[in-house]
């Protein structure tokens, strides 16, 4: 039974829903956070409902208020955090780099970057002090090439993949892991936003992949759970790329 302090940001859809659905199933305690409060507080109910402790905890990880209290009634409700799995993000306007904006930049990065530097700086002061932690990022194999119409995006996922070398140097010596994990397509409601609703788009970016399909968010959260747990207690300051051998090309 793994009863862990799981901490889940994002967690109202997509990849965030099904990780902390996933934790609660090994019998951790789970602490999930959005930014809206109807959609937590069901998922909690459903997350207690399979057997968990679990609490929703409104948090917009763009700003450093909202993440510290986060962090702080997380420990108050759970006495500490093992794992932190920083998912929120978005994928903000796609289109040509001639025709972004400052409001885009803004709020991806503000959402994305901003968003994964704070929450992983309140995150590891309590693991440091308790001499362990696992802390995974979402990044994306936009953290890793380029692509076409997606500047931004591309440039913010490249900021988490810096953020998370860095903090896991920080942590190394303490105790306290830090990896990301970088999907690519994933059947989810951000890929047919990524692709426009389009099916003859999704069609073409999937026959760029390997694979020849989108993964599903179970084949990304075995991933996350993996890097949790001790199996992984030596890998640390890594980006594991679930991608359908995209990035191998």
């Amino acid at each position: 039974m793994n009863t862990s302090v799981v901490l889940v940001t994002g967690a109202l859809t997509g990849i965030g829903r099904a990780t902390a659905i996933a934790f609660a199933k090994e019998g951790a305690r789970v602490a999930v956070s959005g930014r809206r409060e109807e959609a937590g507080q069901a998922l909690a109910a459903e997350l207690r409902a399979m057997g968990a402790e679990a609490e929703f905890i409104h948090a917009d990880v763009r700003f450093e208020a909202d993440v510290r209290q986060l962090i702080e009634q997380t420990i108050q409700r759970f006495g500490r955090i093992d794992v932190a799995v920083n998912n929120a993000g978005t994928e903000g306007q796609l289109g040509p780099i001639t025709e972004q904006s400052l409001d885009n930049y803004e709020n991806t990065f503000a959402t994305n970057v901003l968003g994964t530097l704070l929450s992983v700086k309140h995150e590891m002061r309590p693991m440091l002090a308790q001499g362990s932690g696992s802390i995974i990022n979402i990044s994306s194999i936009a953290g890793k090439v380029g692509i076409a119409g997606a500047a931004i995006y591309v440039a913010s996922k490249h900021a988490v993949e810096g953020i998370t070398k860095s903090a896991a140097l920080e942590g190394a010596a303490s105790g306290v892991r830090v990896n990301a994990v970088a999907p690519g397509p994933v059947a989810t409601d951000m890929l047919e936003r990524f692709v426009g609703r389009s099916e003859e788009a999704k069609s073409g970016f999937l026959s760029s992949i390997p694979a020849k399909r989108e993964a599903t968010v179970d084949e990304i959260v075995q991933t996350i759970v993996f890097l949790a747990s001790d199996k992984a207690r030596y890998l640390t300051g890594q980006s594991i790329g679930v991608d359908g051998g995209y990035t191998a090309q």
